[in-house]
């Protein structure tokens, strides 16, 4: 075949630090497109992206030549600088160290995009901590509580 082709699906989750309710209303939609232009930069195109006050869902389709490490960290970076133009608020602003990236298949797009489009309302019954568990016991990735929190 003289053509490489993929399509890696990710659902990727990271919150503020220490899970800081810093996130408004008021710059969540400018922060999903400022983040969404540096994901099509990156020519990792996002397909959704939601927040509540303390954390972020994006899916978006990786590259077949970008790693996925690179991707979320520039991602982390680009919004981190941009938001503390936003306001004295935001002059300490961080993102945790971390994230969870979970991949996930084509049939999958639908479920996964309404789960994030109703990220306020799922909020109201689960804490963060809670879903994040969740997500990493779904997809049998092992963790220690103690490194998983900052």
């Amino acid at each position: 075949m003289p053509q490489s082709l993929a399509k890696n699906l990710i659902h990727l989750v990271f919150s503020t630090k220490e899970r800081r309710p810093l996130l408004e209303d008021a710059v969540r939609q400018e922060l999903h497109n400022y983040a969404s232009g540096i994901l099509k930069d990156l020519d990792s195109p996002a397909i959704i992206m939601n927040s509540v006050p303390d954390h972020v869902h994006i899916l978006f389709n990786l590259h077949r030549t970008k790693a996925l490490a690179d991707v979320v960290m520039e991602t982390k970076r680009g919004t981190s600088k941009w938001i503390k133009t936003k306001g004295n608020q935001f002059a300490l602003f961080q993102w945790q160290n971390g994230y969870g990236a979970f991949s996930i298949s084509q049939s999958a797009v639908g479920e996964v995009t309404e789960y994030i489009r109703n990220q306020a309302e799922h909020h109201r019954k689960v804490s963060f901590q809670d879903e994040f568990r969740t997500f990493l016991k779904r997809y049998e990735i092992g963790f220690d509580e103690r490194y998983v929190w900052d």
